[in-house]
């Protein structure tokens, strides 16, 4: 028997990967510039543009009752087995919302859920719900698929660098002072994901080509088999940049695929235009 595996869209997969997925389903968290609700679906370069001319955007989680009614439209559907993979609890209360509706909703006798936050944001918890689809697909059960996720997410690397700091300013991730001189002086972080989803800057290079060129020495640093794994590297619109990493990827490995997208509207809200993020597995983060 299949189940309905089911996320949020900060996993920001590119929709012409998962549109090919059967018995999924994403929830949309929602945004708001300049204190207007926004569409979902205004075009990702659309948004960048207007957050590069001064724009300023919020995001709101997912509440209980949108999860409930969820929940109840799939097991409606026939379906009687669900697992949500999250965002990370750490950077959102959407998990614990979606953990809480849960709990609440009521089910038959037959029906069951499983909510695992995968302490990851992005195509890093993009990564996981490909892989968890895979391993669906090949006929794993939900608590296989569950077990392999809960094994695999702190292995999950996410190594990302902005270009603008006062995104991560506003978030509380950097001081407004940091964030100043850092413009000033051209410096750009190197950050990454920990074991308790956080967004932690680790390192500062001066200047935007050392910082990407940085990415990829993490990957070479801490990849695990990579010719068994599906790469994956998000950007805030700087697709140039996004395949130049990607080249230097190809370059060295021969990895099973690679995988460019969008940072979303949500998560670019708080990371700002030119993020650029690469993920892949490690034998820890």
């Amino acid at each position: 028997m299949s189940f309905h595996i089911l996320t949020d869209s900060c996993c920001e997969l590119p929709d012409e990967i998962h549109s090919q997925y059967k018995n999924f389903s994403m929830i949309e968290l929602t945004y708001t510039i300049d204190g207007q609700e926004a569409s979902l679906a205004m075009p990702e370069k659309e948004f960048y543009d207007r957050l590069r001319n001064g724009a300023y955007a919020k995001t709101s989680q997912v509440v209980p009752s949108t999860f409930e009614e969820k929940y109840r439209e799939i097991f409606n559907s026939g379906e009687n087995e669900i697992l949500y993979l999250g965002f990370s609890k750490a950077l959102s209360g959407t998990f614990a919302n979606g953990k809480i509706a849960a709990e609440t909703v009521t089910k038959k006798d037959n029906q069951r859920i499983i909510t695992i936050d995968t302490y990851s944001a992005s195509l890093g918890m993009g990564a996981l719900v490909d892989y968890a689809i895979e391993l669906r697909d090949s006929g794993k059960s939900m608590d296989e698929v569950a077990e392999w996720v809960e094994q695999n997410k702190l292995k999950m690397n996410h190594w990302f660098t902005v270009d603008d700091l006062k995104y991560l300013q506003r978030g509380g991730r950097v001081t407004t002072s940091a964030a100043f001189i850092g413009g000033i002086l051209n410096i750009k972080p190197v950050m990454h994901v920990n074991n308790e989803g956080r967004l932690i800057p680790l390192e500062k290079m001066m200047g935007r080509k050392k910082a990407i060129k940085r990415l990829f020495q993490k990957m070479e640093e801490m990849v695990v088999n990579p010719e068994e794994q599906k790469i994956y590297i998000s950007h805030g619109d700087c697709l140039e940049e996004a395949e130049m990493l990607a080249e230097m990827v190809r370059e060295k490995y021969k990895v099973r695929d690679l995988i460019i997208g969008y940072n979303r509207k949500v998560i670019g809200s708080h990371t700002g235009q030119g993020v650029l993020a690469l993920f892949f597995l490690g034998d820890h983060r």
